[in-house]
């Protein structure tokens, strides 16, 4: 977004314009939206700008619900922004510390300070573009308790404040940036800071182990499995005991998965009666073994996250099925297999095999008014097809 544009929005025509405007989802939507607003008379910059910010708001409710309603956004800000619901996890840990204040440090659209200033924080955000700054202090104006100033992370850092949090950009011009020295701030640097107060710095959730500091909690997250971001922890929000952590988020609410430090593997065996696949962020930890050993499973590859049981397993942290048989990952033998069972709908999961599902699922050739799943994996190294059902 342009200052131009920024600046046509942020005033009561703009802001007034895009309420009247709502939802916009669709190409024709656009096009009949800009052909209105042009006819009654509003300039490009305001059209531009109202236009941008209705179909961020469109795509914002899948991570804000009804208050994207209410917020702006840019795209890349809209990108990295917390959800709502893991945004609360993180408030909720800053007011179990017992910490009365926070500065949130690189702020982005400032998802993460409105969940501080919701719980009654004092809140100071530092963002340095100049419009993302503009647009966290519009979507923080309901909070008395925060404020937001247009600065560097590092060198604007607020002194009078109880704890850090860290969100380093790691999008920039459209592209996401891989090197973490590439990111603003870069990750050096927010550790070095992250030693002297208590801090939460939120990074994907696939960053390299070995960059993860010692003596610290690092907290993988997933929503409806879906792994969406790794959270390291120090000074008094690291609990006591925790080294890694894997926290499910979903409709059966939250389900969390603890342990001093990576856990070792379970032993490999035989195939069982029941599969388990453990949830992502279970991978990401590397909380593998810990789980199947809850289990009293084993794992069907010394290399694959994948957790075997002989009883039916009941467990949060993954997703199980029952084996119906083992089959011969032969393509035109499971072709055969598969039609004399009359599968005609079939999803394919696959794990330590090279094998692209949807074309493999083409080359079969399906049919039949049955349904079923087909674990394509290896088992002590050789590779195997595994016909299962969920059970959960």
């Amino acid at each position: 977004m342009t200052p131009e544009e920024l600046r046509a929005l942020l005033t009561p025509e703009g802001l007034r314009l895009l309420d009247e405007v709502g939802p916009i989802a669709a190409d024709a939507d656009v096009v009949r939206t800009v052909s209105r607003l042009r006819a009654a008379g509003h300039s490009p910059e305001l059209v531009a700008a109202v236009l941008t910010q209705a179909r961020l708001r469109t795509r914002a409710r899948a991570r804000f619900h009804e208050f994207a309603d209410r917020m702006l956004f840019t795209p890349d800000g809209l990108e990295q922004a917390t959800r709502l619901q893991v945004a609360a996890q993180h408030a909720g840990r800053y007011a179990r510390a017992g910490v009365a204040s926070v500065a949130d440090l690189g702020c982005g659209i400032g998802a993460d300070s409105l969940a501080f200033a919701s719980l009654g924080l004092r809140v100071i955000a530092v963002e340095r573009d100049e419009a993302t700054a503009a647009i966290a202090a519009y979507n923080l104006a309901p909070f008395p308790g925060a404020r937001v100033v247009q600065g560097d992370a590092l060198a604007d850092e607020p002194a009078d404040v109880d704890a850090l949090w860290f969100d380093p950009a790691r999008r920039g011009g459209g592209r996401r940036h891989s090197d973490p020295a590439d990111w603003s701030p870069p990750l050096d640097a927010v550790f070095a800071r992250a030693a002297t107060k208590p801090t939460g710095v939120k990074l994907g959730p696939g960053l390299d182990h070995e960059l993860i500091p010692e003596g610290v909690e690092a907290q993988w997250v997933s929503v409806d499995r879906e792994v969406v971001e790794l959270v390291v922890w120090s000074g008094a929000l690291a609990r006591e005991g925790v080294g890694r952590s894997a926290l499910l988020l979903g409709a059966n609410g939250a389900h969390e998965l603890t342990a001093p430090a990576p856990a070792p593997d379970a032993e490999a065996g035989e195939l069982g009666t029941h599969l388990v696949e453990p949830d992502g962020a279970v991978i990401r930890a590397r909380l593998i073994g810990d789980l199947a050993r809850s289990l009293g499973g084993r794992m069907l590859d010394p290399t694959i996250a994948w957790i075997t049981t002989d009883a039916a397993p009941e467990t949060a942290f993954g997703q199980t099925f029952r084996v119906r048989e083992e089959l011969p990952f032969d393509e035109r033998k499971l072709k055969q297999a598969l039609r004399a069972r009359g599968i005609g709908t079939l999803e394919i999961k696959k794990r330590g095999v090279d094998v692209d599902p949807a074309s493999f699922r083409t080359r079969l050739a399906l049919r039949g008014d049955e349904s079923a799943t087909l674990v394509l994996t290896r088992i002590a190294g050789k590779r195997t097809a595994i016909l299962v059902e969920r059970t959960q």
